[in-house]
């Protein structure tokens, strides 16, 4: 039913990303994309953070990249994550979007793309308006789109603007996200 699973998230978003990577099965049935803002110049710790506590592999993608099932794949600092049809991640350096890169919005708008109504989307805690749009791709796609509860974020800025521009089909706390998540079949 599902092909793949996008989020997005900034500041606050870590501790949540690590919990939803630690309750995914090791067989989980679809790749799991992650445009997370990090810090530029900070190259190596977050995938071995991330990979601690997860059952998936977590991996940073290098450019044209094939994209499999039960893998999480990381955008690299400082670059723009774009899903590309036949299943490819293309990375790019093109200017920041929203002050960010990576642009939370250009991975959901690409991955809706090439996913459409088989994307699950995504947004959590963060400090600034990326990913609102790119979230209403994902439903204008027909896609599922999910918003954590901005009652439960540290930031709620990425969250509400999400919310203003999107009628989402679900905002859930954490254990509600990963509950949705562990209950996905193929």
């Amino acid at each position: 039913m599902y092909k793949a699973l996008i989020i997005g998230g900034s500041a606050g978003s870590f501790q949540v990303i690590t919990r939803i990577l630690s309750s995914l099965p090791a067989n989980f049935p679809l790749p799991v994309l992650l445009s997370l803002h990090r810090l530029k110049h900070v190259r190596s710790g977050f995938v071995e953070a991330l990979s601690i506590k997860s059952a998936i592999p977590v991996v940073e993608p290098f450019d044209k990249d094939q994209i499999k099932p039960g893998k999480a794949y990381l955008a690299p600092a400082n670059y723009h994550m774009f899903i590309e049809l036949g299943n490819k991640i293309a990375l790019s350096t093109e200017p920041p979007v929203n002050h960010s890169r990576p642009s939370i919005d250009l991975s959901f708008v690409t991955a809706a793309q090439v996913y459409r109504e088989k994307l699950i989307g995504i947004i959590l805690s963060g400090a600034n308006k990326d990913g609102a749009y790119g979230l209403k791709k994902v439903s204008d796609y027909g896609g599922v789109t999910i918003v954590q509860d901005p009652m439960e974020c540290q930031v709620k800025t990425m969250t509400e603007s999400a919310l203003k521009i999107t009628k989402v089909d679900h905002v859930m706390k954490t254990d509600q996200i990963i509950r949705f998540l562990q209950n996905i079949k193929q």
